[in-house]
């Protein structure tokens, strides 16, 4: 018994000579708050919206082909038909490809995403590892990640610092 009180003071004694600090930011706030991010999110958005624009025109010829092919099949032979429909097969698999180039997990979008994002986030992030450094924290956890904190002690939140050293303003909330 005397052995298990030693070893459990030992590691508590241990434990607390080796305190960890921890703190945690918000991305989507730093993020919302820097201009050069909500721009290139709005040029992100103008591009998607142009794109989406143009997949809705092809796929309105796709369905005006179907429409006119349905209403003249009565007057086609067999293999009219067959060549019709390979024709509006073929034009809506070019309408898919468009989409899944533009829009896929590898398409211009994300391509532009990355080349218009990145550089903004990997800025905040110097800026978090500088700061943890200098502050002696031993983590830092992103608040906007999704649910891996149940619970966050407000004077934890480092986010409006790693704002004020990147030198933005942030406006208050509602505004």
């Amino acid at each position: 018994m005397k052995r298990i009180v030693a070893v459990v003071a030992i590691l508590m004694a241990s434990t607390a000579i080796y305190a960890q600090k921890f703190a945690y930011v918000d991305m989507d706030y730093i993020l919302n708050k820097m201009p050069a991010y909500t721009d290139a999110q709005k040029q992100l958005d103008k591009i998607a919206d142009g794109w989406q624009k143009e997949v809705e025109a092809k796929m309105k010829d796709v369905d005006d082909m179907y429409k006119q092919f349905q209403s003249e099949q009565v007057l086609m032979t067999e293999p009219m038909k067959q060549q019709k429909m390979k024709d509006i097969e073929a034009k809506e698999k070019e309408v898919k490809d468009f989409q899944k180039d533009k829009f896929g997990p590898n398409g211009e979008l994300f391509k532009k995403r990355q080349e218009l994002v990145k550089p903004i986030q990997d800025k905040i992030y110097d800026e978090i590892q500088k700061y943890a450094t200098a502050k002696g924290y031993d983590v830092i956890f992103d608040r906007s990640s999704g649910p891996t904190m149940l619970f966050a002690n407000e004077k934890l939140n480092k986010s409006q610092e790693i704002l004020d050293a990147l030198g933005i303003v942030a406006k208050p909330a509602g505004q």
